[in-house]
């Protein structure tokens, strides 16, 4: 079975080995207790989750292999990896949309997906666009009401002067 990003680490938290975490699951409880197993992507061997707690708004995570801050500080980047979760949302991983082609609803070409940004408010995807620069469309489905795996592309509807502003 293919595995998806669950988080993706962040900076160091603190003195003992603890780093933040950007989620990209919907059951952060459910998937990160401790004991809980994730592969690494780059591979730097498996994390074990020792403990877990939210901070204002920031999982944080502390894994039984790294103890103290220079530890955590060597994780940053790190991709945690599992099995998708058969009872979470029918979501989007950011892995599923980087490199789709991105068209607006008359067929023109936008540009490309470069990454998904989790906001408090609402995810945005960030689109390299083709006449150059980047705009971040709210990853709504008024605004995008097509996303086709299959076919390597999004359409997005989006609303005027949207992308005139993050072009050079």
């Amino acid at each position: 079975m293919d595995e998806v990003m669950v988080a993706r680490i962040g900076r160091a938290n603190g003195l003992k080995g603890e780093v933040t975490v950007q989620l990209h699951t919907d059951r952060p409880q459910e998937r990160f207790t401790p004991g809980a197993r994730f592969r690494t992507e780059p591979s730097i061997g498996e994390l074990t989750v020792r403990s877990a707690r939210v901070q204002g708004t920031t999982w944080v995570l502390g894994f039984e292999q790294v103890r103290d801050r220079t530890g955590a500080e060597g994780l940053r980047d790190t991709r945690l990896m599992a099995a998708p979760d058969e009872d979470e949302d029918d979501g989007w991983y950011e892995d599923d949309l980087v490199d789709l082609i991105v068209y607006d609803v008359d067929g023109t070409l936008v540009g490309a997906v470069v990454a998904l940004l989790q906001r408090p408010a609402q995810d945005l995807l960030q689109i390299a666009l083709e006449g150059g620069g980047i705009a971040y469309v709210p990853f709504v489905e008024q605004i995008v009401p097509v996303v086709d795996i299959e076919a390597g592309r999004i359409e997005i509807d989006p609303p005027p002067g949207l992308l005139d502003l993050g072009r050079d």
